[in-house]
C-alpha cells in the first residue's frame, strides 16, 4: 500500500515539475520579442524648401516613429523637461477707474511658502512672511482705460537661482476717494532657448486647461491665480484663460477703509521646456512600406526613424538616421 502510495506521489510531482517547466518557457516567450528588422533608404539626402522627402521602408517592425530634426520633433530631446534659456513675462493692462497712484505692483518671490488651500488668513500670513522682489519698474502699466501691453519683462536674475518662482499682482488703494480698477490680460510666461525655440510655462489658464501652445502640441499646465485679501474684503476676480480684474470702491462714499489684495500663481519653474515629439508612422496591425514628409524650412536636420517591437514587459528597437539638408 506504501508503495503504491509512493509511486503516486511520484508521478504526480513529475507532473508538477513538467508543468511548471512548460509555464516558464512559455513566460519567456511570451515576455521576448524580436529585434526589428528594419531598413530604410531615400533617393538623396539634399532638398529645397516644399520638397517631398520618400522615405522607403524594409522590414516590418510592430512601431515605426519618424523624428524630423526639427524643433518639437528632435529626438535627442524626448526626454528634455528643463533647459536654460531666458525666461520672459509678459501681460496687458488697462486702468479703468480711479485716479489714486501706485495702486498696482508686480512682485516675485522665491521663498513663498505657497496657499493654504481654503484658509485666506494663513495664506495672507504666509504673503507677509514672504520676501517679494519688486518689478514693477521693468513693466509698463496702463494709464487709462486703453489697454497697454507691458513690454517683455526678463526674468533671468530671478531664476538664476534655481528656485521655484511665484509671481503676484498687488493691489493697494486709500480710503476716502475713488479707488482704480485694474484688468490684466493677455499673460504669458516664456522660457525662450538660445536656439530660438520658445515655450510657455504659464499663463491666465485655470491649473486645469492645458496649455497646447507649445512644439508639437505637447501640454502643460499653468499653476492658476488665486486671490488673496490682506487688508479689506475686496478680492480680484479670476476668470480663467482671460482676465484678472480688481475693482475699488467706485465712489467717495464707498471708500471706507484702505485695501490691500494679492493675486498670484505658482510654484513656476522658468527653466521648463515641454519634452519633444516623434510622429507616429505605424502600428502594429499596419503594413506601411514608405513614409512622406515636407519640410518648411531650411537648414540641416537629423532626421531619425526609431523602429520597434513591444510588449508589456519587453522593448527591442532599432534606429536609422539621415542628415537631411534642406536649402
Amino acid at each position: 500500500m506504501n508503495h503504491f502510495i509512493d509511486r503516486k506521489m511520484k508521478i504526480m510531482l513529475r507532473y508538477v515539475m513538467m508543468l511548471l517547466a512548460a509555464t516558464s518557457l512559455y513566460s519567456c516567450q511570451k515576455d521576448g520579442v524580436d529585434q526589428p528588422d528594419f531598413e530604410v533608404n531615400t533617393s538623396t539626402l539634399s532638398y529645397q524648401v516644399g520638397d517631398t522627402v520618400q522615405f522607403n521602408f524594409s522590414g516590418n517592425p510592430n512601431f515605426i516613429t519618424f523624428y524630423s530634426g526639427e524643433p518639437g520633433y528632435r529626438y535627442e530631446y524626448r526626454d528634455r523637461t528643463s533647459a536654460s534659456g531666458t525666461p520672459t513675462l509678459q501681460f496687458t493692462s488697462a486702468l479703468n477707474a480711479g485716479s489714486q497712484a501706485n495702486t498696482l505692483h508686480l512682485l516675485v518671490s522665491t521663498d513663498f511658502s505657497g496657499v493654504t488651500i481654503s484658509d485666506t488668513v494663513a495664506t495672507a500670513a504666509a504673503i507677509t512672511a514672504a520676501t517679494w522682489t519688486d518689478i514693477t519698474s521693468r513693466a509698463t502699466l496702463a494709464t487709462s482705460g486703453t489697454a497697454v501691453t507691458s513690454g517683455i519683462i526678463d526674468l533671468s536674475d530671478i531664476s538664476a537661482g534655481g528656485k521655484p518662482v511665484y509671481i503676484a499682482f498687488k493691489y493697494t488703494a486709500a480710503s476716502g476717494s475713488v479707488q482704480n480698477k485694474w484688468t490684466i490680460s493677455a499673460l504669458t510666461v516664456t522660457n525662450t532657448l538660445a536656439d530660438g525655440t520658445a515655450y510657455t510655462i504659464a499663463n491666465l489658464n485655470y491649473s486645469t486647461s492645458a496649455i497646447t501652445s507649445n512644439f508639437a502640441g505637447v501640454s502643460t499646465f499653468s499653476p492658476g491665480w488665486v486671490g488673496i485679501p490682506v487688508k479689506n474684503t475686496l478680492n480680484w476676480v479670476i476668470t480663467g484663460g482671460t482676465s484678472l480684474v480688481i475693482t475699488g470702491a467706485a465712489t467717495a462714499d464707498l471708500a471706507t477703509s484702505d485695501t490691500e489684495t494679492w493675486t498670484l500663481m505658482g510654484p513656476l519653474d522658468l527653466q521648463k521646456v515641454t519634452p519633444e515629439v516623434g510622429i507616429a508612422v505605424k502600428s502594429a496591425n499596419a503594413v506601411v512600406n514608405s513614409y512622406s514628409y515636407t519640410f518648411k524650412s531650411a537648414g540641416t536636420f537629423s532626421a531619425k526613424f526609431v523602429a520597434y517591437n513591444e510588449n508589456v514587459s519587453a522593448r527591442e528597437e532599432k534606429t536609422k538616421e539621415f542628415n537631411i539638408v534642406v536649402k
